[in-house]
């Protein structure tokens, strides 16, 4: 390694500008910014074009009352389709005794007031079932950008210790290596899930459940490289 004068420099600096080597992190607990569900509409007959029609009446009301709360509603995916035919277990031939059909939609939400209500009156349609929820932040949420922030203040403090802990002070800063500072994995919430209701009558209101978020950790973590004065030894 070299510097700009050609001459070679120490990968520990010298004794008149020793180097720092530290690293900073940083652990946010922070409440969630969205919560996601996944709602499987499933019909199930003896005749496919009648098990169709039933998949598709069924897929239109759990749509049409999750658009209802449009204001709450930040993200709707259609996620996967599938029409399975099950075949008779004895016999020489193949016999179909029924057809399976299903569709699962994930809904990301940013009210959880509404996300309490929506959860039972999705749950109380006629053979769906409610998954999740699943809490999170945004990508782009600010708690990141502060975990990161701190995480190189404390960085910046520590190595502000060593320096004064030999009788120097801190001179430049060399480098910042970022590790992945932004490497937060959504921590799933308890899962609640609703059995089908197979055949039950949608109720007009269905009651709201009481869901307490679940705070979200935010974690970061960067390596710096600085030079101190000469210490005083």
């Amino acid at each position: 390694m070299t510097d700009p004068t050609g001459t070679t420099a120490l990968p520990y600096g010298t004794p008149d500008t020793p180097r720092l080597a530290v690293r900073g992190e940083a652990r946010l607990e922070v409440d969630p910014e969205i919560a996601r569900i996944t709602v499987t509409v499933s019909a199930r007959g003896t005749d496919r074009t009648t098990t169709l029609t039933d998949l598709t009446h069924r897929n239109e009301q759990a749509l049409t009352l999750l658009k209802t709360y449009r204001d709450a509603l930040e993200k709707l995916e259609t996620g996967t389709f599938s029409l399975t035919p099950q075949l008779t277990d004895k016999g020489r031939h193949e016999r179909i005794r029924a057809y399976h059909g299903r569709v699962t939609h994930t809904a990301t939400l940013n009210d959880f007031t509404a996300l309490g209500e929506l959860t039972t009156r999705l749950a109380d349609l006629d053979l769906t079932r409610v998954d999740g929820p699943w809490w999170a932040l945004r990508p782009d949420s600010p708690a990141h950008r502060t975990a990161r922030t701190q995480a190189v203040h404390e960085a910046v403090q520590r190595a502000r210790e060593y320096a004064e802990a030999v009788g120097a002070r801190l001179d430049a800063l060399l480098e910042i290596a970022d590790l992945g500072a932004d490497n937060t994995t959504p921590t799933a919430g308890p899962a609640l899930r609703s059995a089908p209701g197979y055949g039950a009558p949608a109720q007009e209101t269905a009651p709201a459940l009481d869901l307490e978020p679940q705070r979200q950790t935010v974690y970061a973590s960067v390596n710096a490289r600085l030079t101190m004065t000469r210490p005083t030894l």
